[in-house]
């Protein structure tokens, strides 16, 4: 009798007893201990948080994809965002009005906004055009790249030694190797706010590679301070047991956390830094910490979408207006 009772009290409470086995598992002989129930219901609440998280995560997979964004938000919501996110392009004339008196910062994203996003991220190669407008650019501007990617890899695809280089999400930044000419500007920065996890991103990496073998397209990538594990060349129908997968090897290492960019999940240090602190500390390093002289202007592809053909025409246009208002100065002195 008393065991039924705790069936009954179960029953009412926790969405019934025969949701969490099925009924041939409660014959009426069989006894259940209150500790027994307790740990069936927990590891059936456990499994459903588990299967809507790997949802939630599938879900977003989708809407990484550069072909589901456009359809992803509605028109109404697209222009909102525009509106207070203008095209820097668009608005050229009004930034350099704003710039006058103060020292601008470049600040440039890599995949997608220096370079086309392609199937192999190994193969993410700048145009020598594009390598040309950013080098005019650092003549008369800092000028950093800040990437997800490893800062040594980037640094191969872009081979300018006059930038700053902020790779793995600004946590591990590097100044220029040439002499740097601005202001207060220190070229022998080097800041790592996450070295101690450098040995526990080694063992995700490893582990990722080996867990995800079996998943055809699926890419791992050691990027010294995260691990990407690139989806672009998954099928669709694969993508759940991808992000179980990655699942299973996160659970073991709380102290790392997942994000998710274009067709790539991202695991990471949970520590309080990230692409905005980066450039935060950059803007200390070249002297202008809580400055009031200083425009940095950040150009990414996250959400606009923007082609690298419209990020090198701004940095073209840039170099023009800076050239056309040094002239201007020099014939009025």
């Amino acid at each position: 009798m008393t065991n039924q009772q705790n069936v009954a009290v179960l029953d009412m409470k926790s969405r019934g007893l025969r949701s969490l086995l099925p009924p041939s598992s409660l014959p009426v002989s069989k006894s259940f201990s209150p500790t027994d129930l307790k740990m069936l219901l927990k590891k059936r609440l456990e499994g459903e948080k588990v299967g809507t998280k790997m949802n939630a995560w599938v879900d977003s997979m989708r809407s990484s994809s550069p072909t589901r964004i456009r359809s992803t938000y509605s028109t109404d919501d697209n222009s909102s965002w525009i509106v207070h996110h203008p095209s820097a392009l668009s608005m050229f004339d009004q930034i350099m009005a704003a710039s006058i008196g103060k020292q601008i910062v470049m600040f440039l994203d890599y995949d997608g906004t220096l370079s086309p996003i392609v199937e192999d991220p190994d193969r993410a190669f700048m145009s020598r055009e594009m390598r040309a407008a950013v080098r005019d650019v650092a003549r008369y501007f800092p000028t950093a790249i800040v990437t997800g990617r490893c800062r040594d890899k980037v640094y191969s695809f872009v081979k300018l030694s006059g930038l700053y280089y902020a790779g793995s999400h600004g946590m591990d930044i590097k100044g220029p190797s040439k002499s740097c000419k601005y202001k207060n500007g220190n070229r022998g920065v080097l800041f790592q706010p996450a070295s101690e996890f450098l040995p526990m991103i080694d063992e995700v990496y490893k582990a990722l590679v080996e867990k995800t073998k079996s998943i055809g397209g699926a890419k791992v990538e050691n990027n010294k301070f995260c691990v990407s594990v690139h989806f672009r060349c998954v099928d669709e129908k694969s993508w759940a047991a991808l992000a179980e997968q990655v699942r299973s090897v996160l659970s073991q290492y709380p102290k790392l956390k997942l994000t998710q960019g274009r067709k790539v999940l991202e695991i990471r240090p949970t520590i309080e830094w990230d692409k905005g602190r980066a450039l935060q500390f950059l803007l200390e390093a070249l002297g202008y910490a809580n400055s009031n002289d200083v425009l940095p202007i950040y150009i990414g592809d996250d959400r606009t979408d923007e082609d690298a053909f419209k990020v090198e025409e701004f940095l073209r246009r840039l170099v023009d207006w800076k050239k056309i208002f040094t002239r201007r100065r020099s014939t009025i002195i």
